[in-house]
């Protein structure tokens, strides 16, 4: 059987945990926490190892995906995760641009690490003030819309919203590989 393991990535509260979840066929595996920092701000509990769900997309292909924490704290899990992936989303919140700057070096702390293919999913788009996903792009460093890669609005909590990426971060793959 083949085993394509996938990373979910981004800052604090992006929705990495919430989208492992809608898709999940297993219940997810997770190490949530009591926030004990600022991160208690926005949410109780908080990721402090990684998430992980399971998706049987054939009979002889899995997905595992994995969920980073969103601290920089924890970035040796990130460091672990992406150099095992074959793949990865960052997740970015468009209504909190504060966190741009925290997705912009997530990314560079992955791209640094390993040269993958990636989508990034901007959850959060409808809420009232957020940025449209051009803005987002350009917020969080990607401002040459030629080397861009894919920007997606993602609603995490919808299974079909997060099969769709899913789906398009399997072509970036296979494009990539062929």
């Amino acid at each position: 059987m083949e085993i394509m393991r996938l990373v979910v990535t981004g800052p604090v509260g992006a929705g990495k945990s919430t989208f492992i979840r809608a898709v999940s066929e297993i219940d997810v595996v997770d190490t949530d926490r009591q926030a004990t920092d600022e991160t208690g701000l926005l949410k109780e509990k908080t990721t402090v190892g990684f998430d992980f769900g399971r998706l049987q997309f054939e009979p002889e292909m899995a997905l595992h995906l994995y969920g980073t924490p969103g601290q920089p704290r924890f970035d040796f899990m990130w460091e672990y995760l992406i150099n095992h992936a074959h793949a990865y989303i960052l997740l970015v919140p468009a209504h909190r641009p504060a966190d741009f700057r925290k997705a912009q070096l997530i990314h560079e702390f992955m791209a640094e690490r390993a040269t993958l293919p990636m989508i990034v999913g901007v959850t959060h788009a409808d809420c009232e003030d957020a940025w449209s996903l051009d803005s987002v792009a350009i917020a969080t460093g990607f401002t040459d819309s030629a080397q861009r890669p894919p920007f997606i609005p993602i609603n995490a909590t919808e299974p079909v919203s997060v099969t769709n990426a899913l789906m398009m971060l399997i072509n970036q793959y296979v494009q990539l590989a062929v």
